[in-house]
């Protein structure tokens, strides 16, 4: 497989924040709906903070591996 160039990565990061946006939306709506139903947090609201946990914890992992790397 071929090394994609610049704009086939920009192209693919935009579907990705998307994708990810979309997925962020839905639980969020589905974790209200769950709530006003059940009058409790459910598996949609685990789902989507754990989900912005793991992203802000590899993201922070990055960005200190990046920095490092540069020194």
């Amino acid at each position: 497989m071929r090394k994609m160039d610049e704009m086939e990565m920009s192209i693919s990061l935009k579907a990705i924040k998307g994708a990810w946006a979309y997925t962020v939306l839905f639980l969020a709506v589905w974790g209200v709906i769950d709530y006003i139903q059940t009058g409790r947090f459910g598996f949609p609201f685990f789902l989507l903070i754990t989900q912005n946990l793991v992203f802000m914890a590899i993201q922070t992992f990055l960005k200190w591996k990046l920095g490092k790397d540069e020194k």
